[in-house]
């Protein structure tokens, strides 16, 4: 058994809940809120836990940590619906949890882009902390990009989980709509602002770090049109800043 208390935060995800769901199927709890979902989500949760609970959204992190609350166990590893845990990773999960010292553990992710996992790019490693000690964790509350912060020791894991994130180019261009909204909100809270220089320079930085100074262009026509699209929401993000300024 993994001994974890699995949390995900699910809507309209039928597509791919049940790889993630059975990746983690023999956890020790799969603690699932869903956000009113209109597809087969909560219906395929449903097969691998009798511990779905629906809430409206909240945000990202407000929501994440609203999963961990529900936790029983000591253990909480946090699972996106497009994501795998893979064998060794799960191995390496169990051999840790009970013989460590430490309050939480990152673990790189393998980021696949249109079906391919992207080795450069600032995509990989990708070091993420997950899995933590409930008592000793919580999600910081921002509006995007939310991340877990642990009280004491962190170590990190070795082996990877997957994630299968933006299928195409058109759902890069829908997130980033959402997403770019989420940022600009998050620059505005810590009395960030914008102006031409924002518009202009950050989008090309981005693209210089990723394709340039990451690498990005070893990962082919994947790493330029990544290097663009990151841009673009880097472009969009402080514009949407900007315009909401006095």
């Amino acid at each position: 058994m993994l001994p974890v208390s699995v949390v995900i935060v699910t809507k309209n995800e039928e597509i791919n809940i049940e790889d993630a769901l059975k990746s983690v199927s023999d956890a020790q709890e799969i603690i699932v809120i869903d956000s009113f979902s209109a597809d087969r989500t909560v219906e395929i949760c449903g097969k691998y836990t009798d511990k779905v609970y629906q809430h409206e959204w909240q945000g990202f992190a407000r929501q994440k940590q609203r999963a961990v609350d529900y936790a029983e166990g000591p253990w909480v590893l946090i699972l996106d619906a497009d994501e795998r845990v893979t064998p060794g990773l799960k191995a390496e999960i169990i051999e840790n949890v009970d013989n460590t010292d430490c309050s939480g553990f990152y673990m790189p992710r393998e980021n696949y882009f249109i079906g391919k996992w992207i080795r450069h790019s600032g995509w990989w490693p990708d070091n993420t902390l997950r899995l933590f000690k409930k008592e000793k964790g919580h999600l910081e509350p921002r509006e995007v990009h939310e991340k877990v912060v642990v009280e004491g020791k962190t170590g990190y894991l070795k082996n990877p989980l997957k994630h299968f994130t933006y299928r195409s180019v058109p759902d890069f261009l829908e997130r980033t709509g959402r997403y770019s909204a989420l940022a600009a909100r998050e620059i505005r809270k810590k009395s960030g602002r914008a102006g031409p220089l924002s518009l202009t320079l950050r989008p090309l930085a981005t693209f210089i770090k990723m394709y340039i100074l990451r690498l990005g262009i070893l990962d082919g026509k994947r790493g330029i049109m990544l290097a663009l699209l990151y841009s673009h929401y880097t472009f969009l993000k402080y514009a949407k800043t900007w315009k909401k300024q006095d």
